[in-house]
């Protein structure tokens, strides 16, 4: 979701038209494309004091509009990248998105660890 949850929408006259994303202007970026710029910003941030039930239901409704989405895997790199500490972004939620940062981290840990065990071998 590209707007904080307090933020106005900007709702187009006209729906824009899909452009695949090899055929997309380069210089344009990614979130122009994004889906949830048409979608309400409450469906991707959490309301103070939400209910479990609710937000699970809220956060699977925003997960299926980032399946549809042209730029998802733009916006989840975007939100990993930043990292984003709140929302739906790129079909993952905030805690999906911490998981997916510790793997990141703990597999560059262990080809790390590959690197310099090769390296050592190596040169003994």
């Amino acid at each position: 979701m590209l707007q904080p949850p307090h933020s106005s929408l900007q709702v187009a006259a006209v729906p824009t038209q899909r452009v695949p994303a090899r055929d997309r202007d380069q210089d344009a970026p990614w979130h122009t494309e994004a889906v949830c710029r048409r979608d309400e910003a409450g469906l991707f941030f959490a309301p103070s004091k939400e209910p479990t039930a609710a937000r699970l239901s809220r956060e699977e409704a925003a997960k299926r509009v980032c399946a549809r989405c042209p730029v998802m895997v733009e916006c989840r790199e975007h939100a990993l990248l930043q990292p984003e500490p709140y929302g739906v972004w790129g079909g993952l939620t905030a805690a999906e998105r911490r998981v997916v940062l510790a793997r990141r981290r703990r597999r560059e840990m262990e080809l790390k660890k590959a690197a310099g065990a090769t390296a050592n071998r190596l040169a003994g």
